[in-house]
């Protein structure tokens, strides 16, 4: 799927704006322009006419006199009151000829305008255009009164307006940029204080609320943030009790198990054992030859209670209310190191201080890192593990760092690691479970202390 590239809000908004106000000094521009051209167009029409009439009072006055010298046409009189830069007088008999011509000299502008501005305005308004008027006397044509304006000189004027426009577009185009980009940056504040409560959402903390803002759109969102935070918190609060109940009574049925495997096949074992050494007694006296198999069958039955005794120290673990934290684990880490035979090494690590940790924390944690040692000792094949536990003022945090098979399915996706989640995010903790730096697997586990002071239910309330 294709993706544009992001970009910020005010800098999109901000040139949205500069566009709209360059694309409005361009219509204002036009507008001048034309205003302008239609200005200029209407000035020659206004001196033709006027220098038309002047011609015809001459004929006529030279008529009513009866002046048999004519100096008809005369136009000295009128184009020293109309003349302009660039302005051009010219009066063309019956014939077509020119019979007198005045022109003004055009000034030497400052700064002539660019060949593109005069392609462009001499495409548009076709400057130099004649105003032409008829002169007559008693309903016969004498001749026409031709008026133009040099085009290079209504160019340059032309461009003159245009650049002061420029000029003010240079100057008021950035300050405008600068002040919508500041009012943006300002109504747009509130979004960062968004962005902070979404991501400590993200980050687990469903505390995070958003104050009231000034805008109604604002508004509407972060009523819908604060009820999905709520709703979240709520949520996952019925979900953390849930498991807990479940976790509890995952570990009752542990307990029922070791006391049924403890009095029915423990006791079991403990005959077949008592039965194999008298029946070995019996065949030293009476049968040698069956020595062999009574020993046999008391080695396998010896094998079958060490082996039981370990099912029923995973099933029941040491009380870790009565024992403590500290001392179960220590246990538990010497267990797996007499059990490995010097085949992987455990060692623990202690920071803080854990006599007064809640018991549904520790033995969350007991049964964590039993899952954890079990994972890493025989679906992982470590040859090294070592484990980190530290208090810290408002949470506790577990490491859990081996040698063996990071990508091992069985220590990425198994029960024991499932059964590490549930635990913790029954205590509203953070679990995770990734390669090490250097070779191996990295557990990480934070449990916030608070996730025990109250009961679940009662801080969702």
């Amino acid at each position: 799927m294709w993706n544009r590239p992001r970009s910020d809000l005010k800098v999109r908004l901000t040139l949205r704006v500069a566009a709209i106000s360059a694309a409005c000094f361009a219509a204002i521009s036009a507008y001048f322009l034309i205003t302008a051209d239609r200005a200029a167009h209407t000035r020659i029409d206004e001196i033709a006419a006027i220098v038309a009439k002047t011609l015809e009072l001459q004929q006529g006055k030279i008529q009513w006199v009866a002046n048999p010298r004519s100096d008809f046409p005369n136009l000295d009189p009128v184009s020293a009151y109309v003349m302009t830069p660039g302005l051009c007088l010219a009066f063309r008999g019956a014939s077509g000829d020119i019979l007198q011509r005045f022109c003004s000299g055009a000034p030497i502008p400052a700064s002539l305008p660019p060949q593109a501005f005069a392609a462009f305005y001499h495409g548009m308004f076709d400057p130099g255009r004649e105003a032409v008027r008829p002169v007559i006397v008693r309903g016969a044509k004498l001749g026409e009164v031709v008026v133009s304006v040099d085009p290079a000189v209504q160019t340059a004027d032309a461009w003159h307006e245009a650049g002061r426009l420029m000029l003010a577009l240079a100057i008021a185009l950035p300050l405008l940029c600068v002040l919508v980009y500041a009012a943006l940056a300002r109504a747009l504040r509130p979004t960062r204080m968004i962005r902070t409560g979404l991501e400590r959402i993200a980050a687990g903390d469903l505390t995070a609320r958003l104050p009231p803002f000034d805008l109604a759109e604002l508004s509407a969102i972060r009523d819908v943030f604060n009820h999905l935070a709520e709703s979240l918190d709520t949520s996952l609060a019925e979900r953390a009790e849930l498991t807990r109940k479940l976790i509890a009574l995952q570990d009752e049925e542990r307990r029922h198990l070791a006391r049924e495997l403890h009095d029915e096949f423990g006791q079991s074992l403990a005959a077949i054992r008592a039965l194999a050494a008298s029946a070995r007694q019996t065949a030293a006296q009476d049968c040698p030859s069956l020595l062999g198999e009574c020993d046999g069958i008391a080695r396998t039955a010896t094998g079958m209670m060490e082996t039981l005794r370990g099912t029923l120290f995973r099933l029941r673990p040491p009380d870790v209310e009565e024992l403590g934290l500290v001392a179960s684990l220590e246990g538990l880490v010497a267990g797996w190191n007499g059990r490995s035979r010097g085949e992987t090494r455990f060692s623990i690590r202690f920071d803080g201080a854990f006599e007064t940790l809640p018991a549904t924390i520790s033995a969350s944690l007991y049964r964590i890192v039993q899952e954890a040692l079990t994972n890493a000792a025989k679906h992982a094949g470590a040859t090294k593990v070592s484990l980190e536990l530290a208090m810290h003022a408002d949470e506790i945090a577990l490491a859990i760092d081996d040698d063996g098979r990071s990508h091992d399915p069985a220590s990425k996706s198994g029960m024991g690691l499932l059964g590490m989640r549930e635990r913790v995010a029954a205590l509203r903790g953070r679990l995770s479970f990734e390669a090490g730096l250097n070779g191996g697997s990295a557990l990480r586990v934070v449990i916030p202390l608070a996730a025990a002071d109250q009961p679940v239910l009662e801080r969702a309330a």
